[in-house]
């Protein structure tokens, strides 16, 4: 028996050595991590953006970037990857390493109404995506034809009821179809969907008057409007805009439910380390607390809206429940 033990006390030694050899060797990555982590970010970063150039998503994510870019010292690249109803921005994001260097920067279409409007989606905007905060949120302007003979949204309204279904509308995106039939909706009124490629287009069709009316993002139209090449009947805030000051809210006009807003936020996919995240978090509040970030966007129609995570989750199952609630009432066919 003595013998078997003193067997193994020189089988286990050797072994107990070489482990206490590796430990500092095999504890060292989680440290570095930590470190890393810690040091974030310490290389470029890209904001992915699912539309093109120029559009409402893309202007904030490039204030964002360039404020960021400012704060850290370190580039913040502005990637577009318009097209698929956003699919190609939302998957560019998720196949990438998830290590807080590639950041989704998304609006109400890619984190909310896909979710609602798809019948099979090829992304998940609760399971797949971290929250990081909204960032902006911007009204809606009801438009008409400057030559419309409507000068009141209750006239149009009026119309509507007299002929249902023979007025038509504008739309550029799911996203602004489930506007139009919220409207609808509230108004107890029916009207014909006319879809368009893109936002851009929709407000063409109402310059070019090819459609009777058309709800459409407040930053695209606000400059054609005070130029008198469209009317705009109402603004989908709870108070008037002073880029357009004698333009009536939506309660004002009639509908006193109907405030629709676009919204932009960030997010990371769901696998990154909390411990990043938290620092993504810490950067766009600090970019958004900015007196630069904060003055820009006095003077834009869309207000800045920094959120905690979990605000921006509520926010986004909320808007997810409407829209799903409006298909099924409207018996809107799914994508």
């Amino acid at each position: 028996m003595q013998k078997i033990q003193r067997t193994l006390k020189l089988v286990c030694r050797p072994a107990a050595l070489a482990l206490a050899l590796i430990m500092p060797w095999l504890a060292a990555p989680s440290a570095a991590s930590a470190a890393s982590d810690a040091d974030y970010p310490t290389r470029p970063i890209r904001f992915v953006v699912p539309f093109p150039p120029g559009s409402g998503t893309d202007s904030t994510a490039r204030v964002f970037a360039k404020k960021i870019t400012d704060l850290t010292g370190q580039g913040v690249v502005v990637e577009n990857k318009p097209g698929g109803n956003g699919f190609i921005g939302v998957q560019t994001v998720l196949s990438a390493p998830a290590d807080g260097y590639t950041i989704f920067v998304g609006s109400n279409s890619t984190l909310s109404t896909n979710a609602a409007a798809f019948r099979k989606l090829p992304y998940d905007p609760i399971e797949d995506f971290a929250p990081v905060s909204l960032l902006t949120r911007g009204p809606c302007l009801v438009l008409v034809p400057q030559n419309s003979r409507y000068t009141t949204l209750r006239a149009l309204i009026d119309s509507a009821h007299e002929k249902p279904g023979a007025l038509n509308y504008g739309s550029g995106s799911v996203s602004y179809t489930l506007y139009s039939e919220w409207l609808n909706e509230l108004a107890n009124m029916k009207t014909t969907n006319v879809p368009y490629k893109g936002a851009g287009d929709a407000i063409n069709a109402v310059v070019a008057g090819n459609v009777d009316f058309a709800v459409v993002d407040a930053s695209g139209a606000i400059e054609l409007a005070k130029a008198s090449k469209v009317r705009a009947l109402a603004y989908t805030a709870p108070r008037r805009t002073p880029l357009l000051p004698d333009v009536p809210t939506s309660a004002e006009a009639g509908v006193p439910d109907f405030q629709c807003f676009n919204w932009v936020a960030a997010a990371l996919p769901v696998k990154t380390p909390p411990s990043v995240v938290q620092r993504v978090i810490a950067l766009f509040n600090k970019a958004g607390a900015t007196a630069e970030v904060q003055d820009y966007y006095r003077q834009q129609s869309n207000q800045l809206i920094l959120s905690t995570p979990a605000e921006m989750r509520r926010y986004q199952t909320e808007e997810i429940a409407r829209w799903k609630r409006l298909i099924q009432v409207t018996k809107l066919e799914l994508q």
